[in-house]
């Protein structure tokens, strides 16, 4: 995590309706369901992180966090993917929302013996939701522009310092 964007008012709609989903106290993929439902109602647009943070890193792709619910129940995390850039193959701690708001993320889907079992080119406006166990995947954006994406983690990601549970090579 590198940076902290307050919260907007462009968020402000978005995080009560996660706290809402939130509180109809679904198991993880049920809650993935409705956050995920909040998320397609009230995407941001890539204003909601500055100019600055919107060019990403030659490096590696980098998160700015948006907001981080006070009694810890959600994070939402923008990422930024410059061309090329991906995830090692993972899965995740909690249920976890994103969805794209500029360029295309391609995402890999394994099970559990990692054998590929899907895939699909995530465009802007496209939202996807998912929980363990069954979310073990890869994302990369194999365009040729920075695509940005806005996750929503079922934790407080700046306790426990990342959504992935395990790193599988």
């Amino acid at each position: 995590m590198t940076t902290t964007t307050t919260s907007t008012s462009e968020l402000t709609d978005l995080i009560a309706g996660v706290r809402t989903a939130i509180a109809q106290q679904a198991d993880w993929s049920g809650t993935a369901d409705l956050v995920a439902a909040e998320l397609r109602r009230h995407l941001p647009t890539p204003d909601v992180l500055t100019a600055e943070q919107r060019l990403g890193s030659p490096d590696n792709y980098i998160s700015h966090r948006l907001h981080v619910e006070p009694d810890g129940s959600f994070s939402i995390i923008a990422l930024v993917w410059q061309p090329g850039q991906k995830t090692r193959i993972h899965d995740h701690v909690t249920w976890c929302v994103f969805g794209v708001i500029q360029g295309v993320e391609h995402e890999d889907l394994y099970d559990a013996d990692l054998r590929l079992v899907g895939q699909s080119d995530n465009a802007v406006g496209d939202v996807s939701g998912f929980a363990p166990p069954g979310d073990i995947h890869r994302v990369n954006n194999t365009s040729d522009t920075t695509a940005i994406s806005i996750h929503i983690y079922g934790t407080d990601v700046t306790r426990i310092g990342s959504s992935a549970r395990r790193y599988y090579d």
